[in-house]
């Protein structure tokens, strides 16, 4: 049966037309495509994820075991993503499904479980295994490390390159599609019989469904940022303020290996763990007078605060009561002495200019150390950057952590014993300070503390209960950390 040319004409002119609407819709779907694409996984995120969650049981480097195995392709290890979501969000309650591949793990780690995660979604999970594929590819060897003056913080190199790429490749591939469309609308009309008006790009670009379109991305877009930044708000991770004496955690945590708590210690027996008394710092320092770095310029301001002098090994009398002038020149002497000892210079010979500018640069130092706007005279007080700053409505008490607890201090301050200068390590946030109450085992044996407990501990004797967590004795309730 043949098919009326008028017929198959109009036919022909549907089919256009179907095409054209479709083709119409293809700049709208790759523009949300690239939006999409601005909310991929991101390793940066990842890296955060990875270091307060993954890195005290496994190797950072992806590629050798640790506590836990090498997570270097994770992804490829498993059948389905699923799964892997549902192993880290609880692997104990996985391995109950009977899957063989878990099971396997587990029994390979001398079944031990793996800390469940759950408060993690989907994405945060995405970040963490982008920034688990770019350390396992040696994608960090990539980055950029950028010095700055308070201790040379690295910036990785982020996927702005990349965006900005595909965003012009998309750009020109729309108005190729612009001018297909066009083709199209003037071939209909004519094939129609009727007149075709080309609109123009600046027509277009103003259409309804454009700028509908491009607000609507815009509230989408600008209410993600805005949420995140406000997540953030308040928050200082990663902060690493220059302190008035350099003094470095290396030396005495790492090298020296000074316990946290001899320096720091009101952390066992307070709600502060306080700032280190210079009394502390002299315990010392009436001995070791010349540091292995920096020589008299730091150590010189513990003695020009205290009013010790270290020619003499006594405390200077009625210390408070003198002037800048007449202490410059008992510790500049001192460093003068210091000075020609180091360089095996006659202390009978007179004062070269070299050595007269090398006392009075280190003394300007010491000087603008110890003074501040709210202190004008050296003697007194140190006065040290606050790093750790909880709001006023979190309550906080480090000697129920540290005595109690026996939670280690690089647990939320991180490895202190390898910063010369030291950061805020953890992010100290709410769902942070939650997932370690949930995650934390509590330690009772030999712990008078937690004997009130009489019932956990039946259960752990009977076999019943496996162990005891923050979360069990309360640790999620409200009134526990705020007021």
């Amino acid at each position: 049966m043949q098919i009326p040319f008028q017929e198959l004409q109009n036919l022909n002119l549907y089919k256009m037309k179907s095409i054209s609407i479709k083709i119409r819709l293809l700049p709208i779907i790759l523009f949300a495509f690239m939006s999409v694409q601005s909310f991929a996984a991101d390793a940066a995120l990842g890296k955060a994820l990875f270091i307060n969650n993954c890195a005290s049981c496994h190797n950072k480097n992806m590629k050798e075991k640790l506590t836990g195995p090498a997570l270097g392709g994770v992804e490829g290890r498993w059948a389905e993503k699923a799964k892997l979501y549902q192993w880290i969000r609880n692997s104990a309650g996985f391995l109950a499904t009977g899957d063989a591949y878990a099971n396997a793990l587990y029994n390979q780690y001398a079944k031990s479980n793996m800390t469940a995660f759950p408060n993690l979604k989907d994405a945060d999970i995405d970040d963490l295994l982008a920034y688990i594929d770019k350390q396992y590819k040696g994608g960090d060897a990539k980055a950029a490390v950028v010095g700055t003056a308070k201790g040379g913080q690295e910036e990785e190199g982020g996927n702005g390159l990349l965006y900005g790429v595909a965003f012009f490749v998309l750009a020109a591939l729309a108005l190729i599609l612009g001018r297909i469309i066009n083709n199209l609308n003037r071939t209909t009309a004519e094939s129609a019989g009727q007149s075709f008006v080309e609109k123009t790009w600046v027509e277009t670009m103003t259409s309804k469904g454009v700028i509908g379109f491009a607000v609507f991305s815009l509230v989408i877009l600008g209410g993600y940022t805005t949420v995140n930044n406000a997540i953030s708000l308040g928050r200082t991770q990663g902060y690493q303020p220059d302190q008035p004496i350099k003094f470095s955690h290396k030396t005495h945590s790492g090298l020296n290996k000074i316990d946290c708590n001899y320096c720091h210690d009101g952390a066992r027996r307070s709600k502060q763990s306080l700032i280190p008394a210079t009394n502390t710092c002299m315990n010392c320092h009436k001995a070791i007078k010349v540091g292995s770095e920096y020589k008299t310029a730091e150590l010189t301001k513990i003695y020009v605060s205290t009013g010790w002098d270290p020619s003499t090994d006594k405390y200077i009398e009625n210390y408070d009561q003198l002037s800048e002038v007449q202490v410059s020149g008992i510790f500049k002497k001192w460093i003068s002495t210091k000075y020609r000892e180091e360089r095996k210079i006659d202390s009978t010979a007179k004062i070269s200019s070299d050595e007269r500018a090398f006392v009075d640069d280190q003394w300007g130092d010491i000087a603008t150390s110890l003074k501040s706007p709210y202190k004008d005279k050296v003697q007194g007080p140190i006065e040290w950057v606050q790093l750790h700053n909880l709001p006023d409505h979190v309550y906080f008490n480090h000697a129920q952590h540290v005595a109690i607890g026996k939670v280690e201090c690089q647990k939320c301050h991180g490895p202190v014993e390898k910063m010369v200068v030291v950061k805020q390590y953890a992010p100290l946030s709410m769902g942070w300070c939650i997932n370690c109450h949930r995650e934390t085992e509590v330690k009772f044996a030999d712990n008078d503390f937690y004997k009130s407990y009489a019932r956990y501990h039946e259960e752990i004797q009977k076999g019943n209960r496996e162990k005891v967590t923050v979360e069990d004795i309360g640790g999620l309730e409200c009134q526990k950390c705020h007021y």
